[in-house]
C-alpha cells in the first residue's frame, strides 16, 4: 500500500506543468519519464497488405536466405509506411519467394510477395515525385503515351527541317550540326536533362529522409561499397541461390540478369560517349563528326547494340512473365521505358550507317526525337526504380552493420 501511494505521488507530481514549483522532482527527472509518442502515418489498402504479409513471413522466415527483403525484416516486430516501402524497394521481383512459398494462394493466408511488394512500388515513385503533382504520371506513362510523345517531338523536328529546306539535304561529311546548330541542341537537351535529374535526386532525397531513420549516421565506406556492388552485379536477380529469377514457370533463368547488364551498361556507354564528345568539343576544339574508330563513336555503338540486345530481351521476358506475381498496372509504363530505349538504339545505330547519306537529317530528326521523349519521361517511368532501389540497397546494407534491438527470435 505504501508503495502504491508512492508511485501515487510521483504521478501527481509528474502531471505539474515543466518548471512550476515541486518538491522531490526535478524537471529532469520527471522529462525522462515521460513517453515518447512517435506519430503513425496512415497506410494505404497497398501498405497495408504488404505489413500484413510480413507478419506472416516474420512468424515463418523459410525465405531467410533469398534474398535482401528477408533478412530486413527480421530486424522489425512491425512494419510502418516507412518500412513497407523500403522493403518493398529492396524486392527484386525475382519469383522465388512466390514458387517456395507454402501460403501462397489458394492458401487462404493468400501470400503474394512480388506482386504486394510491386503494387507498393508504384505508391512510392509516385508518391515520391518531384513535382508532387507530377507523381500521376506514373499510373499514366504507358507505352501509348510514350510513343505518343516521341512522335510528336519528331514530327516537329521534321517540320521544322521542311521549313529550313534541309530535310532531305546532305551535308559534306555527315553533319548532323549542319542541320541542328551545336548550341541549340546543348542547350534543348542539357536543360531537359538537367531537370529529369533534379526531379529523380528531390524525389530520393524525400524517400531517404523516411526510410533512413536510425541509419544515416551509420553510414560507412564499407556499407556504400557493398550497396555499389548489389547494384552493379545486380545480386539480388540470382534467386537467392545464384540460378537465377522465375519468368513464365517456376524454371530458374539467369536472362533478366544479363538482359540488365547489357541495358544498363549500355545506357551507360552511351553516356560516357557523349560526355567523351563534349569534351571533345569544348576542351580540345575537335568537332563531331567523329571517323568511326574515335572514341565516342566506339563507345556509342558499343553501348547502342548492349541497349538493342538488352531490351529486346527485356520485353521479350515481360511479355512470358508470368502475371500472378506482378501488378499489371506497371506493365504500361514498364514496356513504354524498355521500347524508347529500343527506338533510340535503333535510330542511333541507323543514323551512324547513313549519316553521308540523303536520308541523315531524317534519321537524326527520329533519333533526337526519341531521345527528347525518353529525357522527358525518365523521372516519371520505370528508370526511376534503379535509383529508388539504389537508396533500399544502401539502407540494407548499412542496418546489416549495426546491432539488432530486439531477438532476432522473437518476431
Amino acid at each position: 500500500m505504501q508503495q502504491l501511494e508512492s508511485l501515487t505521488e510521483i504521478a501527481r507530481r509528474d502531471a505539474q506543468p515543466v518548471g512550476s514549483v515541486t518538491t522531490g522532482t526535478t524537471d529532469a527527472q520527471r522529462r525522462a519519464r515521460i513517453i515518447p509518442i512517435v506519430p503513425v502515418t496512415a497506410m494505404n489498402a497497398d501498405e497495408t497488405e504488404v505489413a500484413r504479409q510480413m507478419q506472416i513471413c516474420n512468424a515463418c522466415r523459410y525465405c531467410e536466405g533469398f534474398c535482401a527483403v528477408f533478412p530486413a525484416m527480421t530486424r522489425r516486430l512491425e512494419f510502418g509506411k516507412a518500412d513497407v516501402h523500403y522493403l518493398a524497394n529492396l524486392c527484386h521481383n525475382c519469383g522465388a519467394c512466390y514458387h517456395a512459398c507454402q501460403y501462397a494462394p489458394p492458401h487462404e493466408f493468400a501470400v503474394n510477395v512480388p506482386k504486394a511488394m510491386a503494387r507498393v512500388r508504384l505508391d512510392t515513385y509516385s508518391s515520391y515525385a518531384w513535382p508532387a503533382a507530377a507523381g500521376a504520371l506514373y499510373r499514366r506513362n504507358g507505352l501509348t503515351v510514350a510513343l505518343a510523345l516521341a512522335g510528336a517531338l519528331v514530327l516537329f523536328l521534321l517540320l521544322a527541317l521542311a521549313a529550313n529546306g534541309t530535310l532531305v539535304a546532305s551535308p559534306a561529311g555527315g553533319n548532323f550540326y549542319a542541320v541542328f546548330p551545336h548550341g541549340r541542341l546543348a542547350a534543348m537537351f542539357g536543360t531537359v536533362f538537367g531537370l529529369a535529374v533534379l526531379a529523380l535526386a528531390v524525389g530520393v532525397r524525400r524517400f531517404w529522409r523516411e526510410i533512413a531513420a536510425g541509419t544515416a549516421s551509420g553510414a560507412s565506406a564499407a556499407a556504400a561499397a557493398e550497396a555499389s556492388h548489389n547494384v552493379l552485379t545486380l545480386t539480388y536477380l540470382g534467386g537467392g541461390h545464384g540460378e537465377g529469377c522465375n519468368e513464365a514457370d517456376d524454371a530458374y533463368t539467369l536472362l533478366r540478369r544479363r538482359f540488365h547488364h547489357l541495358t544498363f551498361y549500355g545506357f551507360m556507354l552511351c553516356f560516357a560517349a557523349t560526355s567523351v564528345a563534349t569534351l571533345y568539343h569544348y576542351l580540345l576544339a575537335l568537332e563531331a563528326p567523329y571517323p568511326f574508330w574515335s572514341l565516342p563513336v566506339l563507345l556509342g555503338t558499343t553501348g547502342g547494340i548492349g541497349l538493342l540486345i538488352g531490351p529486346a530481351g527485356l520485353l521479350w521476358l515481360n511479355l512470358r512473365r508470368d502475371p500472378v506475381r506482378g501488378d499489371l498496372r506497371q506493365r504500361p509504363m514498364d514496356r513504354a521505358f524498355i521500347v524508347l530505349l529500343l527506338l533510340i538504339s535503333a535510330t542511333g545505330l541507323a543514323l551512324l550507317a547513313w549519316r553521308d547519306s540523303a536520308a541523315m537529317a531524317l534519321l537524326l530528326a527520329l533519333h533526337l526525337g526519341c531521345v527528347m521523349a525518353l529525357f522527358l519521361t525518365l523521372p516519371y517511368g520505370k528508370f526511376a526504380h534503379g535509383i529508388y532501389r539504389s537508396a533500399a540497397l544502401l539502407k540494407s546494407a548499412i542496418e546489416k552493420r549495426q546491432p539488432l534491438r530486439h531477438d532476432p527470435g522473437s518476431a
